[in-house]
């Protein structure tokens, strides 16, 4: 039980760790236009961010993918931006029917290029150890349980500022967008592979 509570820990700490906060912003821009009452949509789209994580893990892990860690860290503000410039070009609109299984399937690709972010980390976490594929999942709902923690936080802050200080939904979006845009301008220029 005690090797559950370390790849779990590991899975929370991925997530939670202040200095690497690309995570959180992904999830932040990922659920703003969203509100508690949307909470099945919320819970689909945030696994569906795991399991693209967990998959990128998993092939690392048995060596069946490499890649070259300077693409990745610039690709992973890249998704970042692309979801917040979503939001800003969407702010206020009504998700179209079919839009759903493409935003769906960004997001397992974005989960994909967050994993394997961290794949070169978590590789060398576990070794040669023969648990891995346990660890992997153990390590996956350390994730999870991490992104309920972040999504959770921010659906309460869209409640409190839509609610009490009446930000329209609209422009609830719109923020919080152009300020994840603003804090991950200095990643991309940072990570820049060219």
């Amino acid at each position: 039980m005690s090797e559950f509570w370390i790849y779990f820990k590991l899975g929370l700490n991925h997530v939670l760790n202040w200095n690497a906060y690309d995570h959180v912003l992904f999830l932040i821009v990922l659920v703003a236009s969203y509100t508690f009452l949307e909470w099945k949509r919320v819970f689909w789209l945030v696994t569906t961010f795991t399991l693209g994580h967990t998959v990128a893990l998993l092939l690392a892990t048995f060596d069946v993918v490499k890649v070259n860690s300077a693409y990745v860290e610039f690709l992973i503000p890249v998704t970042i931006f692309i979801t917040a410039l979503y939001n800003l070009i969407n702010a206020g609109k009504t998700p179209k029917e079919g839009g759903m299984g493409i935003l769906f399937a960004v997001t397992l690709f974005f989960g994909i290029i967050h994993g394997l972010g961290f794949s070169s980390f978590f590789v060398g976490s576990v070794g040669s150890g023969t648990d891995k594929l346990v660890w992997l999942l153990e390590f996956a709902l350390g994730i999870e349980a991490a992104q309920a923690i972040i999504v959770i936080c921010v659906l309460i802050f869209a409640l409190i500022f839509q609610s009490l200080f009446n930000y329209s939904k609209r422009d609830w979006v719109l923020v919080v967008a152009s300020i994840v845009i603003g804090l991950v301008i200095p990643m991309l220029i940072k990570n820049n592979i060219w």
